[in-house]
Formats: structure tokens, sequence, C-alpha cells
């Protein structure tokens, strides 16, 4: 399998979106901000979505290692692990 490059772009309707660079469909993630957020952010919301997004694949990542992916003990399929998370600065 090839690997996947992806980009962060500004939809016609100002949301910012995650989007396979090879891929014109559905994006990923779509962030949308309100007026007031817009107005606070003073014209940083595409830092702000880029934070936003790095903030989640590394909580995503984080979460997939946390799980003990062989235990059926609970009657679940998965069972998660509170294990401590480093704060994501950017």
């Amino acid at each position: 399998m090839s690997p996947s490059f992806f980009e962060i772009i500004q939809l016609s309707n100002g949301d910012y979106a995650l989007r396979r660079v090879d891929d014109d469909g559905a994006p990923l993630v779509r962030i949308s901000f309100s007026e007031e957020a817009k107005d606070m952010m003073d014209d940083r919301q595409m830092q702000v979505a880029k934070a936003m997004i790095a903030a989640g694949i590394d909580a995503a990542g984080d979460s997939a290692q946390d799980l003990d992916w062989d235990s059926t003990d609970s009657g679940s399929d998965v069972e998660w692990f509170d294990a401590p998370h480093s704060p994501t600065l950017h």
C-alpha cells in the first residue's frame, strides 16, 4: 500500500478540512469556527485549525497505543486503560 499524503484546505464556506491530496471526496475532518471565535483569533484560523488537527492525530495515536488488543475479560472486545498523557504544545 502506498503512503497517503494529506493537506489542510479552506473550503468555499470558510471551514477548514483535512483531506487526502489525491482525493476530492468528502474530507476526513472538518473544522468550523463561529464568528465570535474568528474575531478572537485575529486571522489565525488556519494556524489554529492545523494545531487542532495535529492534536487530534496525536490523541488518536496515543489512544491506539493504550489499547490492550488481547483482552476480552470484561465481555468487551476492547479494554481502555488510563495512561498518563503529555499535553500537546504548539
